[in-house]
């Protein structure tokens, strides 16, 4: 049993893990524009990084936060990508707005 300073601290983090369950796709697509951009845990910049895409990667938009937005993360991209720590079968993540441009879609 965990001590209960400890217990009552957990679940307090900055909104949900990429481990938690992502919405479904939002049909909009990011491309990242600089060299790298780092794609986090969730969705603050002290979040752990999961991977950093490179430039003119494209990702599926899951879902927004302020200036986060929630991103699918393909098998290819942990190919393509550099990995930063090991995959805990994450299949999504956050980037900071300032580091893509929307890709406008043939519906829109």
């Amino acid at each position: 049993m965990l001590p209960v300073a400890v217990s009552a601290q957990r679940g307090r983090g900055q909104g949900r893990g990429a481990d938690a369950q992502p919405p479904k796709p939002t049909g909009e697509l990011v491309r990242v524009k600089t060299v790298h951009a780092n794609i986090h845990t969730g969705p603050t910049s002290g979040n752990e990084v999961l991977v950093l895409a490179a430039k003119g990667t494209t990702l599926p938009v899951l879902a927004r936060r302020g200036e986060w937005i929630q991103v699918s993360l393909s098998p290819e991209l942990r190919k393509t990508g550099m990995v930063m720590r090991w995959y805990k079968n994450e299949n999504n993540g956050w980037i900071h707005d300032s580091m893509i441009d929307v890709v406008k879609t043939d519906g829109k």
